[in-house]
């Protein structure tokens, strides 16, 4: 146990407004139960119904998705409040979140991410003539309205009267997720390479959290110079926007031209079909660790 929380209280924060609700309740279910298993005096809170200060926690895990709770907005509350909380600072959840910053940072920092479009900007659809191309949400998690379209009438319908999106270059190959724990506040380890294989036709919100759609891979079906390549990867672009506690990196392995970088998430899922948990467990740490784990970056 965390000594400094011994005989204090931790707020289990989930559930929430975003479109990712139910997937933070699954994920703060496990989280509760798991820091009870481990000793801890712990409370469920879901700021929708409950006020957070009413409670009186000694420090907070933020098991929200989503906006609201990856955006920054609910790690500058509890800032304010001087309530310590897991995960990520107030700049990190922004820059992450936002899949359009996050591009424009990687590609200036000379990491590789596939090539993107702002469709609200005149003329730029008309200019798009390699397709397939992705179309997503430029703030939103859990593929929650992304979409692969293969033509210029599906991709003029899949952005009509729709704000705030991006399109992206398509890049085949095979899809891999990396995991990063702080296990203390000066080391950083980078966990397996998980590849995912999905029965849709990418890795979609379907596909995320029904048993039995998606395939895991651990360790991922690639070469030692491409899982030594990627987990560089993972970590540059982890430490390149100042990200804490933990994270997950997506990415498309392609067969000629390498890894591409997707996004990153600054809470990743931890439900029973979630990625980071298998990676962890992969690497020889139990659930109830990864948690303490997760908990004890409160105080770095």
């Amino acid at each position: 146990m965390i000594t400094k929380l011994k005989n204090k209280l931790v707020g289990v924060i989930s559930g929430g407004f975003s479109k990712e609700r139910e997937v933070s309740i699954r994920s703060g279910h496990n989280v509760y139960e798991s820091l009870c298993r481990s000793g801890y005096n712990a409370v469920k809170i879901d700021p929708v119904y409950s006020d957070i200060l009413e409670h009186n926690i000694d420090a907070a895990f933020i098991a929200l998705h989503g906006k609201y709770g990856e955006d920054g907005t609910i790690q500058a509350f509890l800032e304010h409040n001087g309530i310590p909380y897991t995960g990520s600072g107030i700049k990190a959840s922004s820059l992450a979140i936002n899949k359009l910053l996050t591009k424009q940072l990687l590609l200036k920092a000379g990491l590789p991410a596939p090539e993107y479009f702002i469709p609200r900007q005149e003329g730029v659809l008309s200019r798009i003539k390699d397709f397939p191309v992705v179309v997503k949400p430029v703030d939103e998690g859990s593929s929650f309205g992304v979409d692969i379209v293969d033509n210029k009438k599906d991709l003029i319908n899949k952005t009509k009267n729709r704000e705030n999106l991006i399109v992206e270059q398509y890049i085949s190959g095979q899809e891999i997720t990396i995991g990063i724990l702080q296990t203390k506040k000066d080391t950083i380890t980078v966990l397996p390479v998980l590849e995912l294989v999905a029965k849709n036709r990418f890795y979609d919100y379907q596909a995320k959290y029904t048993n039995g759609m998606t395939e895991f891979i651990l360790p991922a079906s690639i070469s030692e110079e491409n899982t030594s390549l990627c987990k560089s990867l993972a970590l540059n672009t982890y430490q390149l926007l100042g990200c804490r506690g933990m994270a997950r990196v997506d990415m498309i392995l392609n067969p000629d031209k390498g890894p591409f970088i997707l996004e990153i998430n600054t809470i990743p899922g931890l439900t029973n079909l979630s990625d980071l948990p298998a990676q962890a467990k992969h690497a020889g740490i139990s659930f109830d660790n990864l948690i303490e784990i997760l908990l004890e970056s409160a105080f770095f």
